[in-house]
């Protein structure tokens, strides 16, 4: 091995090699290309860098001059590229090499300058890659090797185009290698296209599958699945957890209900930027959240150190993602669980699941209140703070208190303050029995008591009941029955816990949105009397007589005589003929039987006068007719055209030949056809616009053709 990789080996405390890692560092396999097949979490980001070493130092310790890269890293998702940049950063760091990152969701520009600067190696998703190579931002004529990490994974995601152009712009005489968690017919046929004589190291093996996983499978009642979550999740109290769901809506669901449940919680999916995705992992490895959910993509390859728990909300698709999503626990040698949610409808589809994975699962229902309340307890008295001295600034603080209250009380506030911080379990009902079904006992003495909130301002017993024990101090345990009524409710509280009850609300005996609470002297009348408006109830009829037994049948016997019909119906059946019927003319007869509606009019005569017009008096005889104002002279008196040609010249043949020159365009503006849309319009009178000369003629709105007439001003003498 080169020493300053060995350097930086012993430097992040690494005593041994894994399996995968001896395996691909082996001497005669150094310019092979490789297919190797490992499981999650067994190092493979160390081993690809171990293998490719020798190809990019050659003989040297140290890499020179960044130029042109000598190394291609494709990983599928941005966190995945970010995480194996760091690991390669501390392994190649003595050597002097310069790693850089071209993810989606960067400053393209920002990464352009990088690769001008030289790096001697390059981690990159496919998508950007491609757009480096396009562009002509990256040299690819240097390269000496190039690794393809969870090359299944990016298949599946659909980037073998992109996989194919990046290894086909490579040049031929480099080293391929492929490391995937599992080798499915496609990556087999990609490493035969695109590596030449690939040797296959695999190092999964059925008895060593994720030793370090304590694999558990949960079931759980349909409606429990959230509750089952936060019973696990403070069962094992781990210092970082993923839980890994199906879909993004299934992610912003859980952060928003554990969140209000009091967990520390980020979310990682695809929908958030790749800030916010940095942010959320770099919460996990600061402390400041212990929590992660996460869909399978965006939390694909991510390495956290303390993560302890993985939680499957949703089933997995296949056999594959649940390998991949397990291997983010259990890893370089750290034990982890992995537990898997199990509606009880959906066991079937999880043993195939890990019938396919070929794992050893323990079946178990979840931990139930009673189991982690147990836990909780283990966890507080094995605590070095018993142990610990008591600091001298707190010495006269711990005096007090032991002079002013008894042992048990100091021992009931430690333990009420220890649970205060910590989210309540949850009471789960069984897998097989419906919540609504689940049987329950005698509910003891008890009180009632009446809200002044019924259905008419939309109470229901889901809302009552969390309300109450919020307001009141009390468990679901101690209340029994809840009725809603129109406009009050009656709630059931335990005898033993009324006084607590009370004594929480205070004297107004108020809850939320200022409905009041009263005390009941018994047992409200409940039951349901008859509904307003109805029918009462139906009067006794006594029992139904029993009727005749009909005769037996008797295919024998004659047929009953049918009925005589009416006498109408026989002289109409008479009337029918084989002859289509006609209508009959109905003349001046009117239709129906009313008479033909006229309207009357009056007799003729001579009209009576118009009382609105005198009455003209006759003309004399011989007397001359007005004359007319204005006369005009009548159309006869001139011609009413110029003629064309005159009579004693003859008319010559008429051809296409202009007659003499063409008259130049009057000197006036052009005016233009409303109807013709390739012509500005100039409405009669008006000045279009400025400097729009038609041809042949003066400028159609001013301009230096048409000087502006000057404006007269009227003054008063």
């Amino acid at each position: 091995m080169i020493q300053t990789i060995a350097d930086a080996l012993a430097k992040q405390g690494y005593d041994s090699l894994t399996p995968v890692q001896e395996a691909v560092t082996d001497p005669a396999l150094a310019d092979a290309d490789l297919l190797v097949s490992a499981q999650t979490g067994s190092g493979k980001t160390v081993g690809f860098g171990l293998a490719i070493a020798p190809t990019l130092l050659g003989e040297s310790e140290t890499f020179g001059h960044a130029g042109a890269p000598l190394a291609l890293v494709i990983a599928p998702t941005r966190e995945l590229a970010m995480q194996v940049s760091r690991e390669l950063t501390w392994l190649y760091g003595p050597a002097g090499a310069v790693v850089t990152t071209c993810v989606g969701g960067m400053d393209t520009r920002t990464e352009r300058r990088a690769l001008d600067r030289g790096a001697h190696v390059v981690v990159a998703t496919p998508g950007r890659l491609c757009d480096h190579i396009k562009r002509n931002n990256i040299n690819l004529n240097d390269i000496r090797a190039v690794v393809l990490d969870e090359a299944d994974e990016m298949l599946d995601l659909g980037f073998r185009e992109e996989l194919e152009f990046i290894l086909s712009e490579a040049p031929e005489d480099r080293r391929t290698l492929l490391f995937s968690a599992t080798v499915p017919a496609a990556i087999a046929k990609l490493a035969k296209s695109y590596q030449r004589n690939a040797q296959r190291v695999e190092t999964i093996g059925e008895a060593k599958q994720h030793t370090d996983i304590e694999y558990r499978a949960l079931t759980v009642h349909p409606r429990d699945t959230e509750n089952a979550i936060i019973n696990v999740l403070r069962f094992y109290e781990a210092k970082n957890a993923i839980v890994f769901c199906n879909t993004r809506a299934a992610v912003a669901r859980l952060t928003t209900r554990f969140t209000n449940r009091g967990f520390s919680v980020v979310a990682l999916s695809g929908e958030l930027s790749q800030s916010e995705r940095t942010n959320a992992l770099q919460a996990l490895r600061d402390g400041r959240a212990r929590v992660c959910i996460a869909t399978d993509v965006a939390a694909r390859g991510i390495d956290l150190p303390n993560l302890e728990l993985v939680i499957h909300a949703d089933l997995p698709s296949n056999s594959d993602t649940l390998l991949h999503r397990s291997g983010r626990t259990g890893r370089a040698g750290r034990k982890g669980v992995s537990a898997l949610i199990v509606p009880a409808k959906l066991r079937s589809k999880a043993n195939r699941l890990i019938g396919g994975a070929k794992l050893k699962v323990e079946w178990a229902n979840p931990p139930s209140a009673e189991e982690v309340n147990a836990e909780d307890e283990k966890r507080l008295l094995a605590d070095s703070a018993w142990s610990d001295p008591i600091p001298d600034d707190a010495k006269g603080f711990v005096a007090n208190l032991v002079d002013q209250f008894s042992a048990e009380q100091l021992a009931t506030a430690f333990v009420n303050l220890y649970r205060a911080r910590q989210s309540a379990p949850e009471q789960l009902a069984e897998p097989g029995t419906p919540a609504d079904e689940k049987p329950r006992g005698d509910f003891g003495p008890s009180v009632w008591f009446s809200i002044s909130v019924g259905r008419n301002q939309d109470a229901e017993p889901r809302t009552i009941l969390p309300m109450i024990c919020r307001m009141g101090d009390l468990t679901k345990d101690d209340v029994g029955a809840i009725r809603v009524q129109p406009s009050h409710t009656f709630v059931e509280i335990l005898a033993t816990s009324a006084a607590k009850f009370t004594n929480a609300l205070g004297p107004d005996m108020k809850v939320e949105d200022g409905a009041i609470v009263t005390k009941l002297d018994k047992a409200p009348d409940l039951s349901r009397g008859p509904k307003p408006g109805g029918r009462g109830p139906k009067p006794d009829r006594g029992p139904r007589p029993e009727r005749a037994p009909r005769p037996a049948y008797d295919p024998d016997a004659p047929t009953a005589p049918r009925k005589p019909r009416a006498a109408a119906a026989e002289e109409a059946s008479v009337a029918v003929s084989d002859k289509p019927r006609s209508p009959k003319p109905y003349g001046d007869k009117p239709r129906g039987d009313k008479p033909k509606f006229e309207k009357p009019r009056a007799p003729k005569g001579e009209r009576p006068p118009k009382s609105h017009k005198t009455e003209r008096t006759p003309m004399k005889a011989g007397a001359a007719p007005k004359p007319k104002s204005n006369p005009k002279p009548d159309s006869f008196d001139k011609p009413k055209a110029k003629a064309v040609w005159k009579k004693d010249k003859p008319a010559g043949p008429r051809g296409d030949a202009p007659r003499g020159d063409a008259k130049p365009a009057a000197d006036k503006p052009f005016k233009a056809r409303a109807a013709d849309p390739s012509k500005r319009f100039v409405p009669p009178n008006k000045l279009g616009k400025p400097g729009g000369k038609p041809k042949g003629g003066k400028s159609a709105g001013g301009g230096e053709g048409a000087p502006k007439r000057p404006k007269t001003s009227f003054r008063p003498k």
